[in-house]
C-alpha cells in the first residue's frame, strides 16, 4: 500500500500496466526455470548417468549435475524477483513517486499551468490533477505523450473524476509545442531515459537527445517556475545540465530502487533572472523531504 492509502490492486484496476511484454518475457522464462529445478530435482540420478555418460567420473558427473540444477533454481528466482519488482514499480511505486512528485511543489494553489512529459496513461497527470482539483484551483494539467495514449489517458482522468482538470497531447519532448515561459510547473516520471534510446541508452547522441528535453523543460517554465523529473540512472546527467542552465534550488531525492536499477527525483526552479554565474547553483544531493 501506498503513502498515498490507496491499495495497488485500485491502482492497476484504473491504470493497468504500460510496457507489459517485459513481465510476460520475465515470467515465462521464470516458470521455465522453475520447470527445468524441478526437473533436475526428481530425475537427479538419471541425469547424472548422463553426465557419466560424456566421460565423466562419477563424482564429478554428480557435481556438475547439482551445480547445473542450482545455477537453474537460483535463475528462476531471480527471474521472479525482477518480474515482481518491474511490477511493483509500474504500480505501486510509480504511485508513491507521483505523490511525492507533487510535494515537491510548495504552493499548487497559483499554478494555472501544470505540464506532464511523457503521461502515458496518466498515473503522475492524474495525481498533479487531483491536487489542483484538491486546492481548488482553475488551473488544468496538460500530458504529453509521442503514444497515442490520449483516449485511455482521459479514460483514467474520468475514472479518478479530474476530467475537467486534464487535456492530452501528442507531441515530441525534443521539440515540445508549446511557447516559451508558459508552464508555471513541468514534471515527468521515468520517461526522459527513454529518448534517444534508438542511438543506445550509453552514446553520446542518446545523452544529447535526453539534455534536448531538459533544455525544453526549461524553456516552458515560466520564470519562477518549478521543475521536478523523476528518473533512472542519468540524473546526474540532469543535474549537471541544470547548472549548465543556470536553476536554482537543485534538489536530488535519495536514491530509490525501481525497474532494477537506481532511480531519483531531481527538482529544481527557474530563476527570475540569470545573471548568477552556474558555480553559484545550490546542490543537495540528500534532500529527504522529497521521499
Amino acid at each position: 500500500m501506498g503513502k498515498s492509502g490507496r491499495d495497488w490492486t485500485q491502482i492497476y484496476a484504473i491504470y493497468g500496466m504500460e510496457e507489459g511484454q517485459t513481465l510476460v518475457f520475465l515470467l515465462i522464462h521464470a516458470i521455465f526455470f522453475s520447470f527445468l529445478s524441478v526437473l533436475f530435482l526428481i530425475y537427479f540420478n538419471p541425469i547424472c548417468d548422463i553426465f557419466e555418460s560424456l566421460a565423466l567420473p562419477a563424482g564429478a558427473a554428480r557435481f556438475a549435475a547439482g551445480f547445473t540444477g542450482s545455477v537453474t533454481s537460483i535463475s528462476a528466482v531471480c527471474l521472479f524477483f525482477a518480474a515482481g519488482n518491474i511490477f511493483y514499480s509500474s504500480v505501486a511505486l510509480h504511485w508513491d513517486m507521483a505523490q511525492r512528485i507533487v510535494s515537491a511543489v510548495n504552493d499548487w494553489s497559483t499554478v494555472k499551468y501544470a505540464l506532464d512529459v511523457g503521461c502515458g496513461r496518466g498515473i503522475l497527470l492524474n495525481a498533479v490533477a487531483m491536487q489542483l482539483k484538491k486546492e481548488g484551483s482553475s488551473g488544468r494539467v496538460v500530458g504529453l505523450d509521442r503514444r497515442k495514449t490520449t483516449v485511455s489517458t482521459l479514460r483514467t482522468a474520468g475514472i479518478e473524476g479530474v476530467q475537467e482538470y486534464v487535456t492530452c497531447r501528442e507531441g515530441d519532448a525534443r521539440r515540445l509545442p508549446f511557447s516559451d515561459n508558459y508552464f508555471d510547473v513541468v514534471v515527468s516520471a521515468v520517461f526522459v531515459h527513454r529518448v534517444g534510446k534508438e542511438f543506445g541508452q550509453r552514446t553520446a547522441a542518446a545523452a544529447a537527445e535526453r539534455m534536448r528535453v531538459l533544455g525544453e523543460v526549461v524553456r516552458v517554465l515560466k520564470s519562477g517556475g518549478v521543475g521536478v523529473v523523476w528518473d533512472l540512472v542519468h540524473v546526474p546527467e540532469y543535474v549537471q545540465k541544470l547548472q549548465e542552465l543556470r536553476m536554482e534550488d537543485i534538489r536530488v531525492s535519495d536514491r530509490v530502487t525501481a525497474f532494477m536499477v537506481s532511480s531519483h527525483i531531481v527538482s529544481f526552479r527557474k530563476p527570475n533572472h540569470l545573471l548568477q554565474p552556474p558555480g553559484e547553483v545550490r546542490l543537495d544531493w540528500r534532500c529527504t523531504n522529497l521521499c
